[in-house]
């Protein structure tokens, strides 16, 4: 996933829904905008998340929100055992490798799904699942309860700046004013124009507030940017990055 919504609905006139039955319908329109070629996914995002992660030899991972998994594969190939990827779309690869083991289920329910009873991982990823938690705490401390000895946290979510910028120019107020509103606001996915996603924006402190109440301290905190190659071959990219931020990457470990 790569999107923070709170709710979300298929109806043509907005009105707030469940988001996880919209991500059913926005999973497949979402793989196919990744797959492109200036995809900021592909530019920006794994590349950044790739290397927090280092070395996954032997590592278990597991992917809370996984979408159809194709980047756990990928870990899977680099090294990584024993990893599982849990998404609600049920939208997964067809031919997984081994060693790789897809489970649909909720993210705001990790601490009953199925399948996790017991288990530990290394590795625990939010790649831009993690805003659609109903209780991101709870979320959170069910992660830290499966990580392994010397295990960590992998979040990435949208710079919220991005939010107030766009909200902003919507309703013509300051950005100070959207960054610090706790008012709903919906907008077209992007991947597919009749389904409207609606969020809550959010502000750093009470993103590291999370973070805290779970239990978690941060040992690593980036805001990736594109490569001056990738600025040279995608102008439109590097003008919607310097004007709306890009993500906030954390790797998070227990206290």
């Amino acid at each position: 996933m790569s999107d923070d919504s709170q709710a979300a609905t298929s109806s043509p006139t907005g009105t707030p829904g469940d988001p996880s039955q919209a991500w059913v319908e926005l999973a497949p329109d979402y793989e196919r905008a990744r797959a492109r070629e200036d995809s900021l996914d592909r530019l920006v995002e794994w590349p950044a998340q790739r290397e927090l992660l280092g070395d996954v030899t032997g590592r278990s991972v597991l992917d809370v929100g996984c979408g159809n998994g194709g980047k756990l594969a990928e870990l899977v190939g680099d090294g990584a055992t024993a990893s599982v990827g849990i998404d609600v779309s049920g939208n997964f690869l067809s031919a997984p490798p081994a060693s790789l083991e897809f489970i649909r289920g909720d993210l705001s329910e990790l601490d009953t799904v199925p399948g996790l009873a017991g288990r530990r991982f290394d590795r625990i990823l939010y790649l831009q699942s993690f805003g659609y938690a109903k209780d991101p705490v709870r979320t959170l401390q069910a992660a830290r309860a499966m990580l392994a000895d010397d295990g960590f946290i992998l979040l990435t979510r949208t710079q919220p700046i991005r939010y107030a910028v766009e909200q902003a120019e919507q309703n013509g107020t300051s950005l100070g004013e959207e960054y610090f509103s706790t008012a709903p606001f919906s907008y077209l996915s992007g991947w597919n124009d009749q389904i409207t996603l609606t969020k809550r924006a959010y502000t750093i402190s009470e993103l590291l507030n999370v973070f805290s109440a779970a239990g978690l301290w941060i040992e690593t905190a980036i805001e990736p940017q594109l490569s001056e190659d990738a600025r040279r071959r995608y102008p439109h990219k590097h003008a919607w990055m310097n004007k709306y931020l890009g993500i906030l990457i954390f790797r998070l470990r227990p206290r």
